[in-house]
C-alpha cells in the first residue's frame, strides 16, 4: 500500500475514548459551469472510480467492550453540521487486534460529496489506555495477506 501524509486522517492515532480523527481532509470547493449564471457544480468523490479507504489498528486495544468508526463530511472544518456517510459495524476488543485492517467499506461511498471528510471513533464500554489507528486513502490496498 502506498500512503501519504497529507491523505491520513489518523496517523497512529491513540483512541482513548471516542473522537474524531486528528486530521480532516479537504476535497477541494467544486468548480461553477462557465458562462452566464455559473451554476455550481455537484460533485460526489463516492461516485465513479473507487478511491481506496484503509483503517488499520496499529496498536492492540484494552478495556473497551466495542469499537464503531463513521466517515463523515461537513461543508466547515468545524463539522458544524457534520452528515455521516458510512458507519462500520460494531467491532468487539476480540477484533481489534494488531494488524486488523479494512475496518470501513473498500473505498469511499456515494454520498462523499461535501468539502471536507473525517472519521469519528466511537468506543463503548471502559475507555482503553491502549490502542492506535492509522487510516487514510491510499492508492491502492493489498490483498496478499496469508
Amino acid at each position: 500500500m502506498i500512503m501519504d501524509l497529507t491523505t491520513l486522517l489518523s496517523n497512529a492515532q491513540a483512541i482513548t475514548g471516542t473522537a474524531n480523527s486528528t486530521n480532516i481532509l479537504d476535497l477541494g470547493a467544486p468548480g461553477t459551469i462557465p458562462g452566464p449564471g455559473g451554476t455550481a457544480l455537484i460533485r460526489d468523490v463516492g461516485k465513479g472510480e473507487p478511491i481506496p479507504l484503509l483503517v488499520t489498528v496499529v496498536q492492540a486495544f484494552n478495556n473497551l467492550t466495542s469499537l464503531t468508526i463513521s466517515l463523515q463530511v461537513a461543508t466547515d472544518t468545524a463539522f458544524t453540521s457534520p452528515v455521516t456517510v458510512d458507519v462500520s459495524p460494531t467491532y468487539a476488543l476480540a477484533d481489534l487486534a494488531v494488524g486488523a485492517r479494512y475496518l470501513l467499506p473498500d473505498s469511499l461511498p456515494v454520498g462523499t460529496n461535501l468539502r471536507y471528510m473525517r472519521l469519528v471513533y466511537t468506543v463503548a464500554g471502559t475507555a482503553p489506555t491502549t490502542g492506535q489507528i492509522t487510516a487514510g486513502l491510499v492508492m491502492g490496498r493489498q490483498t496478499n495477506f496469508a
